[in-house]
């Protein structure tokens, strides 16, 4: 290799070519790891869900388990970007720093093998020029030697010409012999040079040049270790996401969320009863019986074929109130219904008698409006139309109102504690005037008094209304079992369903079935029964009831108490004249009755 510069020239710029051309492979898969991660991040953020805190969308086990499998995703997506982190700040940072540093090393011993090639070049060059010119002299000395030779042996020749040649000749002969030793002292110094070169030189700059190729090559290997070390790192953390995605694979219960699919979608109606059977044989039988035992009906007392039709449809309706009958007034003569041979006429207490004397009452007495009517006043006068979620289903719109209620008991908590806190740094500010104005903290405590107020009014509206939701559907459960006790005993004039027959024969022949009664009238006075007085109160101060569900009471005033204070402050009562409302607990003296509800 000692006369093989260019090729080494060649050979280590190849080498650094491999080795960017390595480096940009590096940097090519770390823009792929990139894309890679920034795809899959795109990817997780597009199927996530975008759901705002107030969405209240059942959370299903396979919809869970999908929304684990995205996080893991993304985990997964932060592991491809440290790799390419990684691959960039091991691999390529360090091949760019290693490729610039192998240049210079590679330009400076290239240089010095080009200054010890050019100094054996110029010390050859005055060698070269030493021999030509002693080369010259000596051609010149045989010139001299030649001239002189032949004036010596010419006759003719004078002896000052012969003298002349002679000194020409010995002058020629001096100058070669000096161009002979500088010649030698020349030949000698390339010589000397040229070994050095050869073998001290150029060797050590070879060594050099060899061992900054074998340097390049150790980081060749090094960084193809780092390149899977990079990989290979991750892999445990990779492994885990894999984990956590077969974890949420089997976590989907596909029993809870069937379970969970009836809990949002019960809507707590009943289903539809059956349809009553209706009798158009009516008129035949009465023509039979009216010579017979059965007395004629008046005119008003019958009911037309359609309205019974309409009252059967009328009760299948989910949504809607129960059509109530027009019933007509009651009469002495419609309490005999059968007489005797010699005319004689005796009662029978059959089902119609006694829904139209419980008709009469309903109609005889002054229309009270129920609290339930009043809330339903409260709600289009304070806020949204369906502020009671009264166009829910009967369970979702109990656990709308139960939801909202514990927000405005966490609300009222907090309010609460702020008034703690406000009463405890008064006490301090009154015992030490110098660390603040009590006053200062009037405003702000009179402002959480009125919050405090005000949540209370809302969690006793709700809390009617729930009340009023879970009253309704307990009411529906006891109605459904006896109706299903009942239909197969029914046949009184007014059948399960609310149609009416005029089937005299049926009233006779059949008993009279009372248990059918209390659906009838639970379902007719549903919304109007006022609650059970508990006890009574005597008003110890003038209370005005200026705000929507409170009840104005003067000094002295004695009110029924329907409804005990939950400790909020407010109890529920009731006037004489039937007009109901909250009055504050400390405006009262309240006696409660332990028989007061039963009677």
């Amino acid at each position: 290799l000692k006369d093989q510069f260019d090729n080494l020239d060649k050979h280590t710029q190849w080498g650094i070519d491999f080795l960017e051309k390595y480096a940009k492979f590096v940097k090519e898969r770390i823009e792929i790891e990139q894309n890679y991660a920034k795809q899959l991040r795109n990817l997780v953020k597009k199927y996530c869900p975008k759901r705002s805190p107030k969405d209240e969308e059942p959370r299903f086990t396979s919809c869970i388990a999908f929304f684990n499998i995205l996080n893991e995703l993304n985990d997964y997506a932060g592991q491809r970007e440290v790799v390419a982190e990684e691959m960039g700040h091991r691999v390529y940072g360090e091949l760019m720093r290693y490729s610039h540093d192998l240049k210079t090393e590679r330009k400076m011993h290239l240089q010095e093998g080009r200054k010890a090639q050019q100094y054996l070049d110029m010390c050859w060059k005055q060698m070269d020029n030493s021999k030509k010119k002693f080369e010259r002299e000596c051609r010149e000395a045989e010139k001299a030697q030649q001239s002189y030779e032949r004036l010596d042996n010419d006759t003719n020749a004078t002896k000052a010409d012969v003298e002349k040649a002679k000194q020409q000749l010995n002058l020629r002969t001096h100058m070669a012999d000096e161009n002979k030793n500088e010649y030698a002292a020349q030949l000698q110094t390339f010589n000397g040079e040229q070994h050095k070169h050869y073998y001290i030189v150029i060797p050590q700059i070879y060594k050099q040049l060899q061992e900054m190729d074998e340097r390049r090559t150790i980081k060749l290997s090094e960084c193809y270790k780092g390149f899977a070390d990079s990989e290979r790192k991750v892999i445990p953390i990779i492994s885990k996401c894999l984990e956590g995605m077969i974890l949420a694979a089997k976590s989907v219960d596909e029993h809870r969320d069937s379970q969970l699919v009836i809990d949002c979608f019960k809507s707590g109606f009943e289903p539809p009863g059956d349809f009553p059977f209706e009798d158009y044989s009516q008129n035949i039988y009465r023509t039979i019986s009216d010579g017979t035992i059965s007395t004629p009906k008046q005119e008003g007392m019958r009911i037309d074929s359609k309205t019974t039709v309409g009252k059967a449809k009328g009760k299948l309706w989910l949504f809607g109130k129960k059509p109530k009958p027009q019933s007509p007034p009651l009469t002495p003569t419609s309490l005999y219904t059968s007489s005797t041979p010699n005319g004689s006429q005796y009662p029978i207490f059959s089902i119609e008698p006694v829904h139209y004397c419980m008709s009469d009452i309903k109609t005889g007495k002054p229309r009270i409006p129920s609290f339930r009517s009043l809330k339903r006043g409260w709600s289009v006068k304070m806020g949204p139309a369906l502020e009671d979620f009264s166009h829910l289903p009967p369970e979702q719109r109990r656990k709308k109102l139960q939801q909202r209620i514990d927000e405005l008991n966490r609300e009222l908590q907090k309010e609460t504690d702020q008034k703690d806190a406000l009463i405890k740094m008064k006490d301090v500010y009154e015992k030490n005037p110098q660390m603040g104005d009590p006053g200062s903290l009037q405003p702000k405590l009179t402002e959480t008094m009125s919050n405090m107020d005000r949540l209370r009014m809302e969690i006793h509206k709700n809390e009617a209304w729930l009340s009023e939701v879970e009253g309704k559907v307990a009411a529906r459960s006891d109605r459904r079992h006896s109706s299903d006790i009942n239909h197969l005993v029914t046949q009184g004039r007014e059948s399960p369903e609310g149609s009416y027959t005029d089937d005299a024969n049926q009233e006779v022949r059949g008993p009279p079935q009372q248990h059918a009664h209390p659906n009838e009238f639970d379902d007719e006075f549903e919304d109007d029964d006022p609650l059970p007085a508990i006890g009574h109160c005597k008003a110890i101060y003038p209370f005005d009831g200026h705000n929507e569900g409170t009840l104005a009471m003067k000094e002295g005033e004695i009110l029924y108490i329907i409804e005990e204070d939950k400790g909020d402050g407010w109890t529920r009562a009731r006037r004489h004249n039937g007009e109901e409302g909250y009055v504050p607990t400390s405006y009262i003296d309240v006696t409660l009755e332990k028989n007061s509800k039963g009677a």
